[in-house]
């Protein structure tokens, strides 16, 4: 009988190349791809927000968004993704279809986007000069917080953008793309970044 088992590769295999690209001066922008995370949609039953959000607070420990940010919780972020739903971002398996189903029933549907997703950690200096080629949202500092997210759109491909933690003094933002769209969008990306030098890698932290 055949063996039908296969391999999960991440949907930047073949279009990731780590190392530095494009100007050869100090890196002005890193491009990360975050792998193995574990990516859940949380979308409210019709007229059960209430009962949704109380039931995030009761898993997570922290409200689910209702307005476009991203809330950390001590295992997880949750994202906000549109008018009464959520995406929540974790690892290692904690917060797993079946681990999120039994405090959800009834007021709200669940479906598993970890391998549906792509996402990319965007940091460094350029990081916000470089998205708003590609952006029409406004990413200036006093705007576009720690925290702040959006559903939008870049290169005609939708994402999931929100600003994470700075690191080293500059801002951080996390960008989500559906599989498909990914490798498309990353060289658009990459050819946003080249001409402030690019740092390429990967990682399973965020």
């Amino acid at each position: 009988m055949a063996d039908l088992s296969w391999d999960v590769r991440s949907p930047l295999d073949r279009a990731l190349v780590a190392g530095p690209y494009g100007a050869q001066d100090e890196a002005g922008v890193a491009l990360t791809e975050i792998r193995n995370f574990d990516l859940m949609q949380v979308m409210a039953r019709r007229g059960k927000a209430g009962e949704m959000i109380a039931a995030a607070k009761a898993r997570f420990g922290v409200a689910a968004p209702e307005t476009p940010k991203a809330v950390g919780a001590s295992d997880a972020t949750l994202i906000w993704s549109g008018p009464d739903q959520f995406l929540v971002l974790s690892k290692d398996g904690k917060h797993t279809m079946e681990a999120l189903a039994p405090g959800f029933a009834g007021s709200a549907s669940l479906s598993d986007q970890s391998h549906a997703r792509a996402l990319i950690s965007i940091s460094r200096a350029k990081a916000r000069a470089m998205l708003a080629k590609l952006s029409s949202i406004d990413l200036h500092p006093d705007v576009f917080g720690v925290g702040a997210a959006a559903a939008t759109s870049m290169d005609h491909t939708s994402v999931t953008l929100w600003r994470g933690g700075d690191r080293d003094g500059q801002a951080v933002f996390n960008l989500l793309v559906f599989a498909t769209f990914a490798e498309s969008l990353w060289h658009t990306v990459l050819d946003s970044a080249a001409e402030y030098g690019v740092t390429i890698g990967h990682s399973e932290k965020w």
